[in-house]
């Protein structure tokens, strides 16, 4: 056999081995991006997690950078105001959500900044209660809170009123295309005599931020 003909055999031979293996590099591959793990989802905030209002005091720490790093109030209009990225929207977030946002906007001047953020002084947690209790008002909460625990703070129910008839107003934005976003109210109902009887003690309302108990 002429040296040129074995050539062509073993490269013959070559050829067989590749497309023999092709496949199985393939399937490989396959399996492995198949079995590789998915990034974990972004966690949602709980439905009970405080979210910064107007007034809040937030102390914002960008590692090793002092120029970036303030403490300051979040404005009437829910925003604060940040050197580079000047004005970012603060309320309604949670500290979490606002770290993410503040990350995404410095990175380009730090791309790997270390952020935390955390509400020094609450501010924005107030709620009114009007109708027939002792003391109707404005109250500035600092702490969870319950219809509940409302009630006991304005000294409870006065004359004629109507317990099982208590109404929560909850504001949640109200967004009609080609206007200005507004408010609407969610409206909640709060039976006090089933909230204060055995297994009831789950339907006690926790007030958020610029709710309104109505007690009738």
């Amino acid at each position: 056999m002429t040296h040129r003909r074995r050539r062509a055999l073993a490269g013959t031979g070559g050829r067989r081995w590749l497309l023999a293996v092709a496949p199985w590099v393939l399937v490989s591959a396959s399996a492995a991006e198949q079995s590789a793990p998915a990034p974990a989802p972004t966690p949602e905030p709980e439905a009970n997690e405080y979210r910064i209002g107007p007034e809040d005091v937030l102390q914002i720490t960008v590692w090793q950078n002092a120029e970036l790093s303030r403490i300051l109030p979040v404005r009437p209009d829910g925003k604060i105001s940040l050197p580079l990225v000047n004005d970012v929207q603060a309320a309604g977030l949670t500290p979490m959500q606002l770290r993410d946002a503040l990350k995404q906007k410095l990175a380009e001047y730090a791309p790997a900044a270390e952020i935390s953020v955390i509400v020094g002084e609450v501010q924005s947690f107030n709620v009114s209660l009007i109708g027939k209790v002792q003391r109707a008002n404005r109250y500035k909460l600092k702490t969870p809170t319950t219809v509940l625990d409302l009630l006991a703070l304005a000294g409870g129910f006065a004359e004629f009123a109507d317990p099982d008839r208590i109404v929560v107003l909850r504001p949640e934005p109200l967004i009609v295309p080609g206007r200005r976003t507004g408010q609407a109210y969610k409206r909640i109902q709060f039976n006090y005599k089933k909230v204060i009887s055995a297994g009831g003690e789950s339907d006690n309302v926790l007030l958020q931020p610029g709710d309104i108990v109505v007690v009738p």
